[in-house]
């Protein structure tokens, strides 16, 4: 199993959305797949109630419980295990840090969101002491349309010594839209550029962990709607 991460400190860095979009990629993929909501808020469990597939399974949890939950997930045969962190804690960074394959640092290009990485880089430096570096992204969200701020915010990443993701997500309804419904861009438009952007960085974050994902993507399977395949057997293999 595959467990990705998706930390930052600063609200409103599309966390959340980011984590939906990454968990039906592997949907998409053809991958048993797991969201897990840490934040009280919600908004990945709402979005979840919201769903009318049955994939990719939504759970929430507690930062204590997260290595039970995972356990679980591996056990039921669960393959990937997306993680959305609320901003602003440093318990739920932290346990989702010493338990990620992988992790994705998204953020704005605005210096608000540039100034919190940092404190991101610490956390999870902690979390990871004596167990060793593990790979780290970081994905330019809510890009605009034009200009170079985002080129801006890439080299003031790099800076830090932090790799960032080739490929953006860009300042597009479509994922407010998608979310609504209960569904991804993957979904309420599979050929839309923002479907392209979230698969490129799903495929680029599966490179990581050595797997090399592109044909899985381009072999998805078709429900009756026919939108990405929703496996009919994710819902029983839940986490108790």
């Amino acid at each position: 199993m595959i467990t990705v991460a998706l930390l930052s400190q600063k609200g409103g860095a599309l966390k959340t959305t980011l984590s939906i979009s990454l968990a039906c990629a592997g949907v998409e993929a053809g991958k048993e797949t797991l969201l897990i909501d840490l934040d009280p808020q919600a908004t990945a469990c709402k979005w979840g109630d919201r769903r009318k597939a049955e994939s990719p399974i939504v759970l929430d949890a507690q930062p204590a419980r997260l290595v039970n939950a995972l356990q679980k997930a591996k056990e039921g045969g669960i393959q990937l295990a997306v993680i959305d962190t609320p901003p602003r804690s440093a318990d739920a960074a932290l346990a989702a840090a010493k338990l990620a394959d992988v992790i994705v640092l998204p953020c704005r290009p605005q210096m608000y969101d540039l100034e919190t990485i940092p404190n991101t880089l610490e956390l999870v430096a902690t979390a990871r002491t004596g167990k060793g570096a593990l790979p780290l992204i970081a994905v330019l969200t809510a890009v605009p349309a034009q200009g170079s701020r985002h080129e801006q915010a890439r080299q003031a990443i790099e800076n830090l010594g932090v790799t960032v993701s080739a490929h953006t997500i860009g300042q597009r309804a479509a994922f407010g839209d998608a979310g609504a419904l209960g569904m991804s861009v993957l979904e309420l438009d599979p050929k839309s550029r923002a479907s392209d952007e979230v698969r490129q960085v799903y495929l680029e974050i599966m490179r990581l962990v050595g797997i090399d994902a592109s044909s899985q993507t381009a072999k998805a399977d078709t429900s009756e709607g026919g939108k990405p395949g929703m496996s009919k057997r994710a819902k029983a293999k839940a986490p108790a």
